[in-house]
């Protein structure tokens, strides 16, 4: 069973999350068979040990990892493979894969300036 991690940096304020939970719920109306869950590098909760755990719990075998960052910065570059070989570790019958970050895809360039195109109402 297909799990999905979505994974940001983390904030206090608690409605900086509302986008993030957003992704995660569209992609569980658009696959109601995957088990999803948001998960956060710093300064909020869930982190993405207990998100994976969850998930585990709930059945899923393999964890797909969908960073929300717009660039391949430090988070996703280092802070998150480390991240990753953890849970490897911790969980070995499980299949883990990271995706690339969500700004690397040119299907999410292409959205944004066309976003930034449009007209306004």
């Amino acid at each position: 069973m297909l799990g999905v991690i979505v994974f940001a940096h983390g904030s206090r304020d608690p409605l900086w999350r509302l986008p993030v939970e957003a992704v995660a719920q569209q992609i569980a109306r658009s696959d109601p068979a995957a088990r999803v869950s948001c998960a956060y590098l710093e300064l909020c909760e869930p982190d993405i040990d207990t998100a994976a755990a969850g998930l585990i719990a709930q059945g899923a075998t393999h964890l797909r990892v969908l960073p929300l960052f717009f660039g391949m910065g430090k988070h996703a570059r280092e802070d998150l493979p480390v991240l990753m070989q953890g849970l490897r570790q911790t969980h070995p019958a499980v299949r883990f894969e990271q995706l690339p970050a969500a700004g690397e895809d040119p299907r999410l360039t292409a959205l944004l300036a066309q976003i930034a195109l449009e007209a306004t109402p």
